[in-house]
């Protein structure tokens, strides 16, 4: 009498995959080290690095501390540095952004030499109007959006000349990216590249940062010209508006709480898409590591893995050089 053999059960066995040897080969999503920007606050009322106590592993640097920040990133692998300014002094209407003795074009000028490394200026006004907003104020405590264009311009054209990669407007004014298209290429330098911060949000993620670039609204807020965290749909077509005008390439800023825009971005524009993974962001994952709640590294490569996964093609964050030195370990 025969015995019967019952067949093994068919089902499909994923967990083959995520045997320790297979699972980088078969990754979706891979983090390197060149695709990360770090963020750098450069200050001339400094002389020594001063630490930032919001942004943890953070400082104010002088202008002569930026070549050595500069090393660190180009050993680590990183991709770029994103440049901030805090000049010795401030008006109304923010026009020592343009100074070409100011903290971010002598950076630049120091930079120059800096091998395989991508210089990218921010362009805004907040770092250097005494009351804090990105544009010019009329009298009536208003936006001048047309009025600030130009000052806008003038900014991206004196980093431009000092040497920088790209240059990245993050004031949200309608028009800046032509009006600096136009300004560059009048200045003969067209090689400068835009990278346009198209949907930065209104967010409530922005405080350290503020309290870095000492550029916190004094009345007020943003919300007359940054997004309204409610929409989505509008950041598409920001996005088209800043390509249409001539930007290089595009950011969604914070990353976090906007996957789904980085998302569906992705989906509708071959463009570079970058994300800025912001400063509460960062100080978030920090405080909660610090209470032993969350494990730091793993928390905060995951998040910037969840960023790459939704499409970002570059990722601005504070955790650049730790993340450099955590991703080759792994």
């Amino acid at each position: 009498m025969s015995t019967l053999v019952s067949s093994p059960t068919r089902f499909k066995r994923s967990r083959l995959r995520r045997q320790e040897r297979i699972r980088d080969l078969v990754a979706e999503t891979r983090l390197d080290p060149s695709m990360l920007i770090l963020p750098v606050f450069v200050d001339a009322n400094v002389s020594a690095p001063t630490e930032i106590a919001s942004l943890p592993g953070h400082a104010r640097l002088p202008v002569r501390d930026v070549q050595r920040i500069a090393e660190r990133a180009t050993a680590a692998g990183i991709g770029g540095l994103l440049l901030f300014g805090l000049p010795t002094e401030k008006d109304d209407r923010g026009e020592s952004a343009a100074d070409p003795l100011g903290p971010v074009p002598m950076a630049l000028r120091a930079l120059r030499d800096a091998s395989g490394l991508v210089t990218i200026a921010d362009v805004c006004l907040c770092e250097y109007t005494t009351h804090g907003h990105c544009g010019v104020v009329t009298p009536e405590g208003l936006i001048d959006n047309d009025g600030t264009l130009p000052l806008l311009g003038a900014a991206a054209r004196t980093y431009a000349d000092a040497g920088a990669d790209i240059v990245a407007p993050s004031d949200m004014m309608d028009g800046r990216v032509a009006a600096i298209r136009e300004e560059l290429d009048a200045a003969d330098l067209q090689e400068t590249a835009i990278l346009a911060y198209s949907a930065k949000y209104a967010s409530s993620f922005y405080g350290p940062f503020r309290d870095a670039a000492d550029c916190a609204p004094r009345f007020g807020d943003r919300a007359a010209y940054q997004m309204d965290p409610r929409n989505g749909r509008e950041a598409l077509a920001e996005i088209a508006a800043d390509l249409e005008e001539g930007a290089d390439m595009f950011m969604v800023k914070p990353a976090g709480p906007y996957l789904d825009v980085i998302a569906a971005a992705r989906g509708r524009f071959d463009t570079p898409l970058v994300a800025y993974q912001v400063s509460g962001e960062y100080a978030a994952l920090h405080a909660a590591s610090a209470r032993g709640w969350i494990d730091l590294r793993r928390g905060a490569l995951e998040s910037l893995t969840g960023i790459a996964r939704a499409g970002a093609d570059m990722i601005v964050t504070y955790f650049a050089l730790d993340a450099a030195a955590w991703i080759r370990e792994r």
